[in-house]
């Protein structure tokens, strides 16, 4: 048990910060810097009392030198603020490198849950109304934990996220036979149904079905769901907090947020959504080279990350270096031949034309024009091509002819 005894319990939920992740090549080590930051001054001015954040904490199992920095001066900033971290390990993460001294940064109020075996083994947090346990369930990867939770036959995601719930449950009802009066929050990494994925998140699939139900946690306070990056609501009880940081053009839409949620006696008392700060905007923006570098209506974007769809009718010579002059954070960019007019249909260009001559017309577009010496190779290899297919042709259907 904790020994720190606090007034009241409030509660920040936040998930998927993918420290070093970086974003269509571009380090975000800073931008994530600045939303941590962001997190312990809302834990401040929120009298936070537990920071809970299930599962994917960094973006790869080894993370970088300079993320594992990042990540924490981001945790100590909000151990400064006042509030007691549980966090639990999520696909991305390694779960034996994240907990590693987590006997160690306990002590410190740094809870890492990162063991299968321990799932039944919560922290507990007392309040003027009694304690709160904190059940931190990491990723669970069928394959390689249905043994340990004791299910051999699991398959599923479901399967093994329902094994390591009842053992929750199981804990629970033993704390309260023995007088234990106990509110429950549990952590857990996973795809529950209902959540809406916004295209940034790795997929779990491999190991069975990913998604899980929502009843599968039946019998808790609050559940702080980990994984998909939008904030959702599946029930009152059972949330995502979404990832702090935008991390796919298709989320440019999506506000960050976190929960804050008050216990009272009897549990669940109050929950609240309050926005993060956005740090640099995302914006898709299409039109020639020549519209977007000079055109006005694109001036609010020139501080975002900003994806660009070229329409010009040939494909710009170095267009992303023209682009950056006035988007210094322009980080990807396509090239879309406009359509609507017959002439820049490909069925409509070559319709009528011989063979050669649209190879020639290829290797016009690709390089320059085919020398004399290129043109007669050209006209060589079709005609083999042609006789080849001739050739294949004429038995089979002399075949056919004979057969019938």
């Amino acid at each position: 048990m904790v020994p720190d005894s606090v007034v009241r319990m409030r509660i920040l939920h936040t998930s998927d910060w993918h420290i070093g992740r970086t974003f269509h090549g571009v380090d975000l080590l800073a931008d994530q810097s600045a939303v941590l930051a962001s997190i312990a001054e809302l834990v401040a001015a929120q009298s936070i009392d537990v920071v809970v954040v299930p599962g994917d904490i960094y973006d790869r199992a080894v993370p970088s030198a300079d993320a594992v920095l990042v990540c924490n001066r981001g945790l100590e900033a909000i151990r400064a603020a006042g509030a007691v971290i549980v966090a639990t390990s999520g696909n991305h993460d390694s779960p034996a490198r994240l907990g590693a001294g987590a006997a160690f940064a306990s002590a410190g109020g740094l809870h890492l849950m990162t063991r299968v075996g321990d799932v039944a083994t919560p922290v507990v947090i007392d309040d003027e109304h009694g304690g709160v346990a904190f059940y931190g369930i990491p990723y669970l990867e069928p394959e390689t934990t249905r043994l340990e939770l004791d299910v051999p036959t699991a398959r599923t995601h479901s399967d093994v996220l329902g094994a390591a719930m009842d053992r929750v449950r199981g804990d629970l009802a033993a704390r309260s036979e023995a007088g234990q009066r106990l509110r429950s929050v549990v952590l857990a990494h996973a795809f529950i149904v209902g959540g809406e994925a916004t295209g940034s998140e790795r997929s779990i699939s491999s190991g069975g079905i990913e998604t899980a139900p929502a009843s599968a946690f039946d019998g808790v306070d609050y559940v702080a769901l980990g994984h998909l990056h939008s904030p959702q609501t599946l029930t009152d009880r059972v949330r995502y907090s979404g990832s702090p940081l935008p991390y796919s053009f298709g989320e440019r839409s999506h506000r960050k947020a976190v929960w804050i949620l008050d216990l009272d006696a009897n549990g669940l008392g109050s929950v609240e959504r309050v926005d993060l700060p956005v740090v640099r905007g995302l914006a898709r923006i299409e039109g020639t080279v020549e519209e977007l570098t000079t055109g006005t209506a694109y001036s609010e974007f020139e501080d975002h990350y900003v994806s660009a769809v070229l329409t010009d009718e040939v494909r710009p010579v170095d267009a992303m270096r023209l682009l950056q002059q006035r988007f210094p954070h322009a980080i990807h960019l396509e090239w879309r031949r406009p359509e609507g007019s017959g002439e820049l249909r490909y069925r409509d260009r070559v319709r009528g034309r011989s063979d050669l001559d649209i190879a020639t017309s290829f290797v016009t577009d690709m390089r320059s024009v085919p020398t004399a010496a290129e043109s007669a190779l050209l006209a060589r290899a079709l005609a083999s091509v042609h006789r080849e297919a001739e050739t294949t042709r004429g038995p089979a259907t002399a075949a056919g002819r004979g057969a019938a």
